[in-house]
């Protein structure tokens, strides 16, 4: 397959810079769009993306605009990097401007609500059969932008097009492995952001290492469950897209949806916490979407289920700890 070398990423958040940035100090040519042209001029004087990844240099090499047509003119390839409530409408200013001769990359971690849809289902959706890969893991922007060692993997149901990005982002700080399993790969990266928010309220209300150990292992299962009726590979969820992302984000300090959740814990209103915050908790969402999904499939998922009815019913966390530790006696499995 013959090296591209103009890209365009969509999306000016902490990850599409930090994307930005890695490719260009790989020697491509690099575009980054954002939305709003107040802040990409802002990005342009600067060089420095303030809002979503303090302290860290856009090199001057990065093309940064707001015009979406001065985007697109010259991408082979297109890496999607807008959250994910915003891709489709991102999606439907792009049809039409030749996609069937681009590669694309899916960047964005999310289900969306009112379709059920996976960022490549939403892609497909609106543009057809492009040449599509997605890319998840356990990637806290600042620490990949800052130089620090991580993996990640990218999904294709073509392995050309999986080998072509591997060899596009991998770099001595940034390993990249392959996976033909495009379903289980996503649905790792999203719904992990439940249990992150759920680990979050353990944060807040003070529960100590064994119930954080507890919502990661339960929480893996309650995602492989799901994974698995909607055709996912179950072993997908004990790799880097799976327990790697999990623990990441239910771990880290600049996990967007363990702070949402330990905030809720210190009793503030989700409206309010999403309100004051800059970026966005694909979390939130996705937990509407995984709780409508598990009914649909019948799978059990009750992790999901309370943290669903903690943002959406205004249940007390404390009330929804209690409830999922007298749940009827069980082997485990």
């Amino acid at each position: 397959m013959l090296k591209r070398q103009n890209i365009t990423i969509l999306g000016d958040g902490g990850w599409g810079t930090t994307l930005s940035i890695l490719l260009s100090k790989k020697g491509y040519n690099v575009c980054l769009w954002g939305i709003f042209r107040d802040y990409t001029e802002s990005l342009k004087k600067k060089r420095v993306n303030s809002k979503f990844l303090k302290g860290i240099k856009i090199p001057k090499e990065v093309f940064i605009t707001s015009d979406l047509k001065e985007a697109l003119c010259c991408a082979q390839t297109i890496i999607l990097a807008v959250p994910s409530q915003y891709l489709r409408s991102v999606l439907k200013k792009i049809k039409g401007t030749k996609t069937k001769d681009r590669l694309f990359l899916s960047a964005t971690k999310g289900i969306e609500y009112k379709s059920l849809m996976t960022m490549s289902e939403v892609i497909t959706d609106e543009l057809g059969g492009v040449n599509l890969a997605v890319l998840s893991g356990p990637n806290i922007a600042q620490e990949i932008a800052r130089g620090m060692p991580a993996v990640s993997v990218v999904a294709s149901k073509n392995h050309h097009t999986a080998g072509y990005f591997q060899n596009l982002l991998m770099n001595e700080k940034f390993r990249v492995y392959t996976n033909s399993d495009v379903v289980g790969v996503e649905l790792g990266g999203s719904l992990k952001n439940i249990i992150a928010l759920a680990c979050g309220i353990s944060d807040g209300l003070k529960l100590g290492t064994n119930a954080k150990a507890a919502l990661l292992t339960r929480g893996l299962v309650e995602i492989s469950r799901l994974g698995v009726a909607m055709g996912a590979n179950r072993e997908t969820f004990f790799g880097v897209s799976g327990l790697g992302d999990l623990v990441t984000t239910c771990t880290s300090l600049y996990s967007r949806n363990r702070f949402v959740g330990e905030q809720i814990a210190k009793g503030k209103r989700l409206s309010d916490i999403e309100k004051d915050m800059q970026m966005v908790a694909e979390g939130v969402s996705t937990t509407k979407a995984a709780y409508t999904l598990a009914g649909k499939y019948n799978v059990e998922m009750p992790i999901t289920k309370e943290i669903y009815c903690v943002l959406y019913k205004h249940k007390a966390p404390q009330k929804a700890l209690k409830d999922l530790m007298l749940r009827r006696r069980k082997a485990e499995q």
